[in-house]
């Protein structure tokens, strides 16, 4: 019998050991990388439930944004982190949409990291600059038909759910508009603002407060019903039926993350987003929180790659 028990009584730290680095997690700094800029959506909304996070479990969760090639050069350091839970990827459906936009990319999504939890969704708000003479969708249309590549709409970077917004809007309404690419969200917000750049499609949860300030004009929004934000503005659908393009965000971590890691995870931001708190307070900026499994994550990101993939090409966007 001691013969026996001496060889479980080694292998004993090292069994203890396997799930001890789930068991105490988190027990230092987690970062949550926001491939974007400063002030969009990603970043707000990675910022409250990182609070949110350091709250429940008592160790800091902080938001480093890293923006650049439309999402790359911040997703490609998640990519090469450790995979121990403690550098996180906050993405949206750019990256679904850099699956096909950027095939040579350093990392492919679904095979470099695993899906941790979806966080929300949001409507678009299409707007241009005051000084631009049309009042509606349809004004829209008819002066871009009118004058065939002169009217330049903003984005973010390839692939960005705003640069998607714009080149399927082109597609379905059958116009001609230069897509101007920015490094990030606030540049884009800027050129608009200052009218060197005519229209954009942007965040309702960020951009709603602009229109109402008279900043910029908004046309409509981009769902597929009316924005209770926005209950009189119109939908793009209403003038091109059909018409719909939203944003998401989720969070994803390194492959080879522990799935214990990944299960806390996923239960913690569930708990969150199912707090009414929290419900009530995303919903007066337009946001409605996504409830998933890591499972249902998965399918939901794979779905929305194929989604974009036909996207791209019905529209034949390329990447300028």
């Amino acid at each position: 019998m001691r013969f026996i028990l001496r060889p479980l009584a080694l292998l004993l730290p090292v069994i203890l050991a396997l799930p001890a680095s789930a068991q105490n997690y988190p027990n230092r700094t987690v970062r949550l990388i926001v491939p974007f800029g400063a002030g969009g959506p990603a970043d707000v909304y990675a910022r409250i439930l990182a609070q949110h996070l350091s709250e429940e479990t008592k160790q800091s969760f902080v938001v480093e944004d890293r923006p650049g090639a439309g999402s790359l050069i911040g997703t490609d350091a998640v990519a090469k982190s450790a995979p121990d839970g403690y550098t996180l990827l906050v993405m949206s459906n750019t990256h679904t949409t850099n699956e096909s936009l950027i095939p040579n990319k350093p990392y492919q999504l679904m095979r470099d990291f695993v899906p941790v939890a979806s966080i929300n969704y949001s409507d678009l708000l299409l707007v241009v600059n005051p000084e631009v003479p049309v009042k509606s969708v349809a004004e829209l249309i008819a002066l871009a038909k009118k004058d065939p590549g002169k009217l330049n709409y903003a984005s973010s970077g390839p692939g960005t759910p705003y640069h998607m917004a714009g080149e399927l809007f082109k597609a379905m309404s059958g116009t001609d508009i230069v897509h101007v690419p920015h490094k990030a969200s606030g540049d884009m917000r800027n050129s608009v603002l200052s009218g060197n750049v005519q229209m954009m499609f942007d965040a309702i949860t960020v951009m709603s407060q602009m229109a109402q300030a008279g900043k910029v004009r908004a046309l409509a929004t981009s769902g597929i019903k009316r924005n209770p934000l926005t209950p009189d503005l119109p939908t793009v659908g209403e003038t091109v039926p059909g018409y719909e393009s939203t944003i998401w965000i989720g969070l994803m971590a390194p492959k080879g993350t522990p799935k214990e890691v990944v299960t806390f995870l996923n239960t913690s931001i569930n708990k969150i987003l199912e707090r009414s708190d929290v419900k009530e307070a995303w919903l007066k900026q337009g946001a409605i929180p996504m409830v998933m499994t890591p499972e249902e994550f998965d399918a939901y990101l794979r779905q929305d790659i194929e989604k974009w993939a036909h996207v791209l090409k019905v529209s034949g966007t390329k990447i300028e």
